[in-house]
């Protein structure tokens, strides 16, 4: 008759933590997945932020300038590029510092802010 009770007993519980697991490992699944999202939003939201800034910058210190470019300002938006991680605006980047000629520069800043304005994500 105990082990009776005792086998009931340890039956139920096992039966519990069965329908336990059974409702938890849904619902981990679904917390992991929102979390993957949360990261790829913050993510998207960092990349952002760094674009924005380095674009303001270059329109401020660059083509908004009355003088020369110095090179604590040059050193600056080159660390901001840099940060950046990418590949395509750092090649850019490259080509505007690299210009020959006024023509040149003009057509790469057009190019490197296309580039910049791609680069935001939604």
């Amino acid at each position: 008759m105990m082990e009776t009770k005792n086998r009931l007993v340890i039956i139920i519980v096992i039966g519990a933590l069965v329908i336990g697991n059974a409702f938890f490992v849904p619902n981990y699944f679904f917390a992991y997945n929102e979390l993957q999202e949360i990261k790829s939003t913050q993510t998207k939201t960092e990349l952002n932020t760094k674009v924005v800034n380095f674009t303001s910058m270059f329109i401020k210190k660059v083509l908004q300038a009355d003088k020369e470019v110095d090179f604590e300002t040059r050193l600056s938006l080159e660390n901001a590029v840099r940060d950046l991680k990418d590949e395509q605006v750092m090649q850019e980047w490259q080509n505007f510092i690299g210009s020959k000629t006024e023509q040149e520069a003009q057509n790469s800043v057009k190019k490197l802010l296309g580039i910049l304005i791609s680069k935001i994500q939604k």
